[in-house]
């Protein structure tokens, strides 16, 4: 990865006057940081601001709401997109989670203040309070349906609402923790979740019953993801038949983020172990890209790229900052991810810059989710950002 570029959280309002400026730097890794700045030299007619750069960077192109700059000493490049819209009366705490539904209609998300609402995607507007969990809600996702939500809390307690009428459906309780992450397994029949207690249990959603641990690994499970197993991955054979009650979990693995520095893989149906492999730090959430790749993030700013047939040495470790990873989200042919120092970005084989989501300061950003050209982010500063990535 080139030198990370870095700039003024809201530099898209700050150049939009004259002789505004914006500051800019650029952090090669084992050398001193070469710090830059922008100044508008006016707006055109078409409202774009003429930006020049200080020394040692470049402004390639400008629009109303992108930039993109180079330091050519580096060899660095990236394009900064500012917000198309922020909505600020969601929550009035920092936002833990989000995701928005297929159709792309709707948004769910949990904040700091123990509440979790649903709202309308387009405008922020609030349309239902989901309300039953006792302490902070950790993870709301919606099922494939759209119509139905899936969240895990600190009362150790995982529940399934309607969207439509914020009515709880059901309640699965089992775990001894807080529950920290939640997969939905093909269309739902079935969920994972992985708890403080160390524990994957599958759940079958029809008859609200756990079908059993999957994994016990003595450590938190911060996040997990199921994946499709490509076909040249063995992921053994389950050492009892499997209940009918269990849908969808064959030639699918589970991934889990654990708090040991442990990243383990299995096979959903068959619980046998596929790998595990040992970080720099805390795993906090992984992904798959594909049938056999993965990425994991850390706690000390690691992203490491492995591939599960030969997971003993990593395609690659990306390390932009040392701020904790905090998620992870495959991304047409990338990916997207987050980090504790307010830095979000999206990486994209062909292309030879990144792309930086700008506005949070400094805040964490905990949670990305995306539908078609859109990518929503929830932040400690309490906001929900969208991005157009037609902006660019």
């Amino acid at each position: 990865m080139a030198a990370p570029l870095r700039i003024q959280s809201d530099w898209a309002q700050a150049l939009r006057k004259d002789e505004g400026e914006a500051w800019l730097s650029c952090h090669p890794p084992g050398k001193p940081t070469l710090y830059g700045s922008l100044t508008c030299q006016g707006i055109g007619l078409d409202g774009i601001p003429e930006v020049t750069a200080s020394e040692g960077f470049i402004v390639n192109e400008i629009n109303k709401k992108s930039i993109h700059i180079s330091c050519p000493e580096e060899n660095a490049s990236s394009k900064f997109l500012a917000p198309y819209t922020t909505f600020s009366r969601i929550h009035s705490k920092s936002i833990t989670c989000l995701d928005i539904s297929s159709g792309g209609g709707l948004g769910v998300s949990s904040s700091a203040d123990g509440s979790m609402k649903i709202w309308q995607a387009s405008n922020g507007e609030l349309r239902r309070v989901l309300e039953g969990h006792v302490f902070d809600v950790n993870c709301c996702r919606f099922f494939p349906s759209g119509l139905v939500v899936l969240s895990g809390g600190m009362d150790a307690q995982l529940k399934i609402w309607s969207a439509e009428d914020a009515s709880c459906v059901v309640t699965f309780k089992g775990h001894k923790g807080g529950i920290l992450d939640t997969a939905i397994v093909d269309r739902g029949r079935n969920v994972v979740s992985g708890s403080r207690d160390g524990t994957a249990r599958l759940w079958d959603c029809g008859r609200s019953a756990c079908l059993g641990v999957i994994a016990d690994c003595g450590s938190s499970i911060n996040g997990m993801a199921v994946g499709a197993a490509d076909n040249s991955i063995n992921l053994g054979s389950p050492e009892q038949m499997p209940s009918e009650r269990e849908v969808g979990t064959e030639l699918k693995m589970l991934l889990l983020a654990r708090e040991d520095k442990k990243l383990q893989c299995l096979g959903l149906q068959s619980r046998q172990p596929v790998f595990l492999f040992v970080g720099s730090d805390a795993f906090n959430c992984c992904t798959f890209l594909s049938g056999f790749l993965l990425l994991a993030g850390t706690q000390d700013g690691n992203i490491y790229q492995l591939d599960v047939r030969s997971p003993r040495v990593p395609v690659q470790v990306i390390h932009r900052s040392g701020a904790p990873v905090l998620s992870l989200l495959s991304f047409r042919d990338g990916f997207i991810a987050s980090q504790g120092d307010g830095s979000c970005f999206i990486v994209q084989q062909d292309l030879d810059y990144l792309i930086e989501l700008t506005g949070a300061d400094c805040d964490p950003v905990y949670k990305v989710a995306t539908w078609e050209k859109q990518i929503y982010t929830c932040c400690r500063d309490g906001l929900v950002r969208r991005y157009q990535l037609s902006d660019l």
